[in-house]
């Protein structure tokens, strides 16, 4: 609904870009006010304007659907920089007439045009190239946290990934990058923190050597995973979801994946590992409410367990962490947030959450959030980095 409310406002921002571009290109050279230019041009800019829609209707071929589902992605990263760009470089030249700082006649001149729409066509191939590439460069973090419980050795490496997205923008070589960054910090124990997927399995490509890849992870005590908002069957327009009525919406696959790749699903469950530590792995907010009725709140979670013994959970988002720590959690490992993505997302990300990115320690517990591995729709990042993360656990030392 959200999406079909917003569909004007695009169109109008959309003409609004084309007819502002196609009178900068004309103001800098006769060749782009040329009839055959312009022609294609705006071919071009139409299909890539329209693949946000054309990729969510048209299903087959298969090939058409993967080429407009990348070209959609792609293009609502440039396209966000080049509204951004537009409206600063109008906004330059308002300030310039209203503060007598130039001549009318220099801020309404051809050349004053000219440069600034320039400088604004520069700074979105420079960040929409350089987004592109920075999302294929996969980083590391690393936070030290200290938890009063006694523990066989007095540290534990606890490795957190999360928002992988497997599927359109994310495939193999990107997994391949993110298994050698988790084997370098020779891991206790991994913790996947939900978004394996982007919402539809059949998008991800060989989805079998993706699983044999995710096998050749190394952790002494294996590797978890819980679900995240974007692990359900559910159709995505312009980066709002769909529900399918009476559908399922829960993909067996995604589960049968998993197992594939050796990795043990948590789903509003806690396991003791090898007696000596809880894992525990929430419902997502969301998805639970979508296709599972619910999930169990952080006292029915953790209810039973021996907090005398170290207790971590996994839930995608980094919700109800006062809950959580009050419940007996000694550590919370989300994603969700991406850190933003995208300028100037990662400047606002901090206003809807308590932890958008990083470590903080909330009434005793420790949350540590990852801006994830993948990309949710542009597949670029700005001003954020895709991450994993290697947590050190101090604990207490046993008492002899």
């Amino acid at each position: 609904m959200i999406a079909i409310l917003l569909a004007p406002v695009y169109l109008l921002v959309s003409y609004y870009v084309l007819r502002w571009t196609l009178k900068w290109m004309g103001a800098c050279h006769r060749f782009f006010k040329g009839k055959y230019f312009r022609r294609i041009f705006i071919g071009l800019y139409v299909f890539g304007s329209t693949a946000v829609l054309t990729s969510f209707l048209i299903k087959q071929p298969y090939w058409l659907h993967r080429v407009l589902k990348q070209v959609s992605n792609f293009w609502m990263g440039v396209f966000l920089y080049a509204v951004l760009a537009i409206a600063a470089a109008d906004l330059v030249r308002l300030i310039l007439r209203h503060t007598k700082v130039l001549k009318d006649n220099v801020v309404k001149s051809k050349a004053m045009f000219i440069t600034t729409g320039t400088v604004a066509a520069a700074a979105v191939i420079a960040l929409s190239v350089w987004g592109l590439l920075h999302a294929r460069h996969i980083t590391t973090s690393s936070y030290e946290v200290e938890v009063a419980k006694e523990f066989e050795d007095k540290t534990m490496t606890v490795v957190l990934a999360a928002d992988m997205h497997l599927g359109y923008s994310i495939g193999e070589w990107h997994m391949r990058q993110m298994v050698d960054r988790i084997n370098e910090m020779d891991a206790d124990v991994v913790c996947f923190a939900g978004d394996i997927f982007d919402n539809e399995f059949d998008s991800v490509k060989n989805p079998d050597k993706v699983e044999e890849i995710l096998r050749g992870i190394k952790s002494k005590y294996g590797v978890y995973a819980c679900y995240g908002n974007h692990d359900l069957d559910e159709p995505i327009l312009a980066g709002f979801t769909f529900g399918r009525g009476d559908r399922e919406n829960d993909d067996t696959r995604m589960e049968e994946f998993l197992k594939g790749a050796g990795i043990t699903l948590l789903n509003d469950e806690a396991v003791c590992v090898d007696d000596k530590f809880y894992l525990a792995g929430r419902r997502d907010f969301s998805r639970a409410r979508k296709v599972e009725g619910g999930r169990k709140s952080p006292e029915e979670l953790l209810e039973g367990l021996d907090k005398s013994k170290p207790v971590f959970v996994i839930d995608h988002q980094p919700k109800e962490l006062d809950k959580l720590a009050a419940a007996g959690a000694d550590m919370d490992l989300s994603g969700h947030t991406h850190d933003g993505q995208l300028f100037p997302g990662n400047l606002l990300i901090g206003l809807m959450w308590k932890n958008p990115c990083g470590h903080i320690i909330v009434d005793g517990m420790d949350s540590v959030v990852t801006s994830g591995v993948g990309v949710w729709g542009p597949n670029m990042r700005v001003g954020t980095d895709s991450e994993v993360v290697k947590i050190t656990v101090n604990f207490q030392q046993a008492q002899k």
